[in-house]
C-alpha cells in the first residue's frame, strides 16, 4: 500500500499525459485554455501537491512536460485549492514558491493577495512576510484590504518591524504611481507603538515617513494618536508642540485632541492651563467641549483639592448642556470624600440616583472610603455588604481601602479574614500592597509568625513580596530579636532582584549594631554597597530618554 502511495503521483501524471495526448495529440504544449483539460490539470497537480505534502518535495513539477504545462492561471487555481478547499496554507505557500523559483511563474497579484490572505488568518506572519517581500520585487501593490490584515497580523504577533517595512514600501510605491496610502492603515501601527510604550517610534515613523514620503494622507485621527501617547507619558509640552505643527499643516484639531491636552494638563496639575483649551475650544467653530472634556478638568480640579471650582464647573457644563455621567459624579463623590466632607458627599450621591444612574463599584468604594476616612468604619462594612445584597464585586481598591481601615484600629483578624475573602476570588490578582498594612500591624504587634504565615499566603497566590514587605518582615523579626531570620529575609530580598532603599538598610544595620553584630552589619553594607552599584550601573546602560524633535515645516 505504501509504495502504491509513493507511486501515486506518477501513476496520475502518466494518466493525465495519455488523457492529454489524446486530446491535443502533444503532451509537450503548454496550457492557455481555461477548458475542461485545464480543470482537470489543476485537479492533478493539487493531488500532487497533497500527496508530496510529507516530504515537501515539489521536485515533480520541475519537468519540462510540467514546466511547460504550468502557467499564471493554473497556478492561481491551485494556490485558491489548497487555501480554501484543503485549508492547507503552508502547502499553498510551498507550491507558491517553488513555481516561483524553479518553473519561473509570474504570478498575479489576486493569488499574492489569496495568499497572504489565507497566511495571515492563519498566524503565519513569518512566511506571510515572505510573500509579500516577493509581490514586493515584482512591483505590486497590495490589496488595502490586504494590507490592513497584514498590519495587524504583526501587530498581534508583536512583530510591529514586520508591519513598518510594508507600510513603508506600500507608500514608496504608491507615491511612485500618485497614490496614498488609507490613514486607517497605518493608525494601526501607531496605535501598536502608543500602546506599547514606544511613543518616541511612533514620532519617528511619522516624522521619517508619514510626513516625508507624503503618499500616506494626513488626518487627525493620526496627529491623536502622537498627542495622546506624549500625554500619557507626561509630555504635555512636547504635546502642545505637536498640536501647533499639526494646525500649521492644515489639519485642524478636533474634540479628541482637546481632550487628550486638557487630560494630560490635569494629570500633571495644571488646572489652568487646562480651563485655557477649553475656551479655545468655544471659540472655535465646530468643536465644542464634552462630558469627557469637562470630567477631565473636574477630576483636575477636585485632585488639587479645589472643590468649590469643581461644583462651579459641573453648574457650567450643565448650563451648557451637557449632561454628566455615571465618572463625572464618582470622581466628585471622591474628590469630597478624600476632603472628608461627607455632606457634600451624600448631595452628590442623591444628585446621582435623581440623574437615574445607579451606583457602581467604583461608587461604594468611594462612599466606603469617604466613611473611613471619618472614622465610621462600621458603615464602611455595612456598604461592602450592601454590594454583595446587589450583586456588585468588590474590587481590590474596595478591599484595600477596608483592609487599611482595619489595621489602623487594630482589627487585625478582621482584615486577615477580608484578606482570605480576597484571595479565593478568581477574579482578582492580588498585589503587594493589599498585604503590606496587615503584616505590618501583625509585626507590629509582636505576631510575627501570624505575619509569616500571611507572607505564605501571599507567595501562594503568586503574589511576590515588595521592597516595603521586605522592610516590615526584618523590622518585625529584628524587634523580636530573631537577627538570624532578618538576615535570611535581606538576602532572599537581594536574591529576588529586590533592591533595598536606604530605610531598610538603616533599619537592619541599626538592629544589627544593638545586637552587637558588627560583623554581619558590615557584611550586610558590603552585599548591598555591591547590590546598588550593579543596580545604578544597569539603570545606566538601559535608559533612554524621549528626545522628540518636532519636524520644520517646508
Amino acid at each position: 500500500m505504501s509504495f502504491w502511495i509513493q507511486r501515486a503521483p506518477y501513476r496520475i501524471a502518466s494518466i493525465f499525459r495519455f488523457h492529454n495526448h489524446a486530446s491535443h495529440m502533444d503532451s509537450t504544449q503548454p496550457f492557455i485554455s481555461k477548458g475542461p483539460e485545464t480543470v482537470w490539470f489543476i485537479k492533478v497537480v493539487c493531488t500532487l501537491c497533497i500527496f508530496r505534502v510529507s516530504s515537501s518535495n515539489l521536485s515533480v513539477f520541475s519537468s519540462e512536460y510540467f514546466r511547460k504545462s504550468l502557467n499564471p492561471y493554473v497556478a492561481l487555481r491551485v494556490i485558491q485549492h489548497l487555501t480554501n478547499q484543503f485549508k492547507n496554507p503552508m502547502l499553498a505557500f510551498s507550491f507558491f514558491r517553488f513555481t516561483r523559483e524553479k518553473v519561473n511563474i509570474v504570478h498575479y497579484v489576486s493569488a499574492f493577495n489569496m495568499l497572504l490572505k489565507s497566511l495571515c488568518l492563519s498566524g503565519l506572519c513569518d512566511s506571510a512576510k515572505l510573500v509579500f517581500d516577493y509581490m514586493n520585487r515584482d512591483g505590486y501593490l497590495c490589496d488595502s484590504l490586504i494590507l490592513e490584515l497584514l498590519v495587524r497580523s504583526f501587530e498581534n504577533a508583536g512583530k510591529l518591524n514586520f508591519a513598518k517595512e510594508v507600510l513603508i514600501w506600500e507608500a514608496e510605491l504608491s507615491n511612485e504611481r500618485g497614490g496614498v496610502v488609507s490613514p486607517f492603515v497605518y493608525n494601526i501601527l501607531l496605535n501598536s507603538l502608543v500602546k506599547t510604550n514606544q511613543v518616541k517610534g511612533a514620532i519617528d515613523f511619522f516624522k521619517d515617513h508619514i510626513l516625508r514620503l507624503r503618499s500616506f494622507s494626513l488626518s487627525t485621527s493620526s496627529f491623536n494618536i502622537v498627542i495622546i501617547g506624549l500625554c500619557s507619558t507626561g509630555k504635555v509640552d512636547k504635546a502642545m508642540e505637536f498640536f501647533g505643527f499639526m494646525k500649521s499643516l492644515g489639519c485642524f484639531p478636533d474634540t479628541v485632541t482637546y481632550n487628550a491636552l486638557i487630560n494630560g494638563f490635569c494629570k500633571i496639575g495644571d488646572v489652568e492651563r487646562a480651563r485655557e483649551l477649553i475656551k479655545e475650544m468655544q471659540l472655535q467653530g465646530g468643536v465644542s467641549p464634552n462630558v469627557v472634556t469637562y470630567t477631565s478638568i473636574i477630576s483636575g480640579c477636585c485632585k488639587s483639592h479645589k472643590m468649590d471650582e469643581a461644583v462651579n464647573l459641573l453648574d457650567e457644563m450643565i448650563g451648557l448642556g451637557i449632561r454628566p455621567n455615571l465618572f463625572t459624579f464618582n470622581v466628585l463623590i471622591d474628590g469630597f470624600g478624600k476632603t472628608g466632607d461627607m455632606v457634600s458627599v451624600l448631595k452628590l450621591y442623591q444628585r446621582m440616583l435623581l440623574s437615574g444612574f445607579q451606583p457602581d463599584v467604583v461608587t461604594y468604594t468611594s462612599l466606603i472610603d469617604a466613611n473611613c476616612r471619618i472614622g465610621v468604619l462600621e458603615k464602611g462594612l455595612k456598604l461592602l455588604d450592601e454590594m454583595d445584597e446587589k450583586k456588585l464585586s468588590p474590587n481590590l481598591y474596595t478591599f484595600s481601602v477596608l483592609i487599611n481601615a482595619l489595621c489602623k484600629v487594630s482589627r487585625l483578624n478582621e482584615a486577615h479574614r477580608l484578606l482570605r475573602k480576597l484571595q479565593m476570588r478568581d477574579d482578582i490578582i492580588p498585589r503587594a500592597f493589599i498585604y503590606n498594612p496587615v503584616i505590618d500591624g501583625f509585626c507590629k504587634a509582636g505576631n510575627v509568625d501570624e505575619a509569616n504565615i500571611i507572607v505564605g499566603e501571599m507567595e501562594a497566590k503568586r503574589c511576590l513580596p515588595d521592597k516595603l514587605t521586605f522592610t516590615i518582615l526584618i523590622l518585625g523579626h529584628c524587634m523580636k530579636g530573631r537577627m538570624s531570620e532578618a538576615i535570611t529575609i535581606f538576602n532572599k530580598m537581594l536574591q529576588v532582584g529586590c533592591t533595598p532603599d536606604k530605610i531598610t538598610l538603616n533599619c537592619i544595620d541599626s538592629c544589627l549594631l544593638k545586637a552587637g553584630m558588627a560583623s554581619e552589619a558590615y557584611k550586610i553594607r558590603q552585599t548591598s554597597f555591591d547590590s546598588l552599584q550593579n543596580c545604578s550601573s544597569s539603570k545606566r546602560t538601559t535608559k533612554q530618554d524621549i528626545n522628540i524633535e518636532i519636524p520644520v515645516v517646508v
